[in-house]
């Protein structure tokens, strides 16, 4: 969308429409990416699911059908991790949309606890692996002149977790913050977007002891305004938005679905 076409209210399949997209999801085999391809595919994209877990993978192209999902199990830590995802893309839909940088891991540990290993991997999948399929992906969107990028981010990303002591989680998710701003700056001007979604609280496989704890819930109400965790369904319309024309001057900003987390 141009300001130029912008005389008459554009209707809502207009805004938030992506027929004919191609859209990668990472981490797609479980929780948020798997519900994030969901929305994707019903908007009319076509949907790149990668993750690890070939046999989820599978299950997912069934639920969104073959003829417009591609399936590509691959470790994008590995050093040809992330070439084999771009490459796939581009070799079955032709170009790559949208990229979403959602796959992600997460240790609990206090510091001292918590050695140089099991650091750098938190900082491999969770900033590394993104800048990555980031570069590659955005060398055919700024030759087309179009593209977006989301980037999974966290409200951890904003400031430290307190009880929680995730040092390497908050450490990647401030990169990733920080690395959505420098990208959106860089290639503002040619037409690809950057922008972040940090979620605060959602049920996944990876967080579930939070939720399975009187003690995790107590910190997660306590620190929530609306006292509550983030629901089913709650992060779709800031995906839609954020890969739709819907945001099409909205670059470089991270966008908080927290329940009030980040005002207080």
């Amino acid at each position: 969308m141009s300001p130029s076409d912008s005389s008459q209210p554009a209707s809502l399949d207009a805004l938030f429409g992506l027929d004919g997209k191609v859209c990668i999801v990472t981490g797609a085999s479980s929780g948020l990416g798997t519900r994030f391809a969901h929305v994707l595919r019903s908007a009319g994209a076509n949907v790149v699911v990668a993750a690890r877990r070939a046999e989820r993978l599978a299950e997912l192209v069934d639920e969104l059908g073959s003829d417009r999902t591609l399936a590509v199990p691959v470790d994008i830590t590995a050093p040809d991790g992330p070439s084999q995802l771009i490459d796939a893309a581009l070799g079955h839909f032709g170009q790559i949309d949208v990229l979403v940088n959602n796959a992600g891991k997460s240790v609990v540990a206090p510091a001292l606890e918590l050695g140089q290993e099991s650091f750098r991997d938190e900082i491999e999948l969770n900033l590394v692996a993104p800048y990555e399929l980031s570069r590659l992906a955005a060398a055919g969107m700024v030759e087309r002149g179009s593209g977006v990028i989301i980037n999974i981010g966290s409200i951890l990303g904003h400031g430290g977790g307190g009880k929680l002591r995730a040092p390497g989680y908050a450490a990647s998710k401030g990169g990733i913050h920080n690395l959505t701003r420098e990208l959106a700056s860089q290639w503002a001007g040619k037409g690809v977007r950057v922008n972040a979604i940090a979620p605060a609280w959602f049920r996944t496989e990876m967080n579930s002891d939070m939720f399975d704890t009187s003690g995790g819930m107590n910190y997660i109400t306590d620190n929530t305004p609306m006292r509550r965790p983030g629901e089913e369904g709650e992060l779709d319309g800031a995906l839609l938005f954020l890969a739709s024309d819907a945001s099409s001057y909205v670059t470089g900003h991270i966008l908080d679905v927290d329940g009030g987390w980040t005002a207080i």
